[in-house]
């Protein structure tokens, strides 16, 4: 997969395609978080509280939780924290009751509603596309970025929140001041799920995606405009990682492409990070008990 610098291609697919825009970790406390992240080499944008509309119509409320992104040339990390009492909170605790770690992947659209449609068509009852923002701070002064989000009910999707997005203002999510990181990383390019049936599960993202899945290497694979979408049984994640999972369904982690390998080994190993050396030259390691699940590194 080739990637190219953010400012020179938009984060936005086609209308009809979609990619790996970013997957979002549940985690239960916002400083550990940041923590964890700068341990792990990340420079995370600043915390950010969301809001959003539950009708057109309706006045904007505070959905009860915050985040850090890392954000990257193509994709990027989110890390939800609940900071309120309400609906959307509770199902983080949920979540995170289960584990730290991933909880949702979210595939960048170009036609939200279009996709509401096609779920609607294949009997997943999507709930209402719901208009999400938040503010930002932008070069010349506080702004809104804005989102259109697509989801299912909870449960639909056993793996976690799997949904749809539409970003309306990427250049105001995707800021350049944003997109370096002392580890080298510039892309997001896999996430790895762990279910126990794995031809179901694959079934059911095909009719999710609209998209056919490839086997290669003992794996399942969707390729995706950009990015991929991996589902292995515990044993043949065990196999290729080193890592046990904590339980199925599990959104165990996710790769992140690194404009310099050795630069990130360097810098993982120099804080203490423990590495685990891959035999096709990429690196893993545990994410830290703050924020969880399986980060692997490869050279871009």
């Amino acid at each position: 997969m080739h990637f190219v610098a953010a400012e020179s291609s938009s984060q936005v697919p086609p209308s009809g395609a979609i990619n790996l825009d970013h997957v979002a970790s549940f985690v239960p406390d916002r400083e550990a978080c940041h923590r964890a992240l700068v341990t792990l080499g990340f420079a995370p944008a600043p915390f950010s509280l969301q809001y959003h509309r539950l009708s057109p119509k309706a006045d904007l409320t505070p959905a009860g939780t915050g985040n850090h992104c890392v954000m990257l040339r193509h994709g990027y990390l989110e890390y939800l924290v609940p900071v309120g009492d309400t609906p959307v909170a509770a199902q983080l605790r949920a979540s995170i009751d289960r584990y730290v770690g991933v909880h949702s992947i979210v595939f960048g659209s170009g036609a939200a509603h279009a996709d509401h449609a096609r779920l609607q068509a294949g009997g997943f009852s999507p709930l209402p596309a719901i208009d999400l923002q938040r503010p930002i701070d932008a070069p010349d002064g506080p702004a809104t970025a804005r989102f259109t989000v697509v989801r299912v009910a909870p449960g639909a999707m056993a793996e976690g929140r799997i949904q749809f997005c539409q970003h309306h203002t990427e250049h105001l999510v995707w800021q350049e001041r944003w997109m370096t990181h002392p580890n080298a990383a510039i892309g997001l390019r896999a996430v790895m799920v762990c279910v126990d049936d794995v031809d179901s599960a694959v079934a059911r993202y095909a009719r999710f995606t609209g998209l056919e899945h490839h086997v290669g290497g003992g794996i399942r694979v969707f390729r995706l405009q950009r990015g991929r979408l991996e589902f292995y049984d515990t044993s043949a994640f065990a196999a290729r990682f080193g890592f046990d999972a904590p339980q199925q369904p599990w959104i165990a982690g996710c790769e992140v492409v690194s404009s310099d390998l050795g630069a990130t080994r360097k810098y993982l190993a120099d804080r203490g990070v423990t590495v685990c050396e891959l035999p096709d030259g990429r690196i893993a390691v545990a994410g830290p008990e703050a924020i969880g699940g399986v980060y692997v590194f490869a050279e871009a």
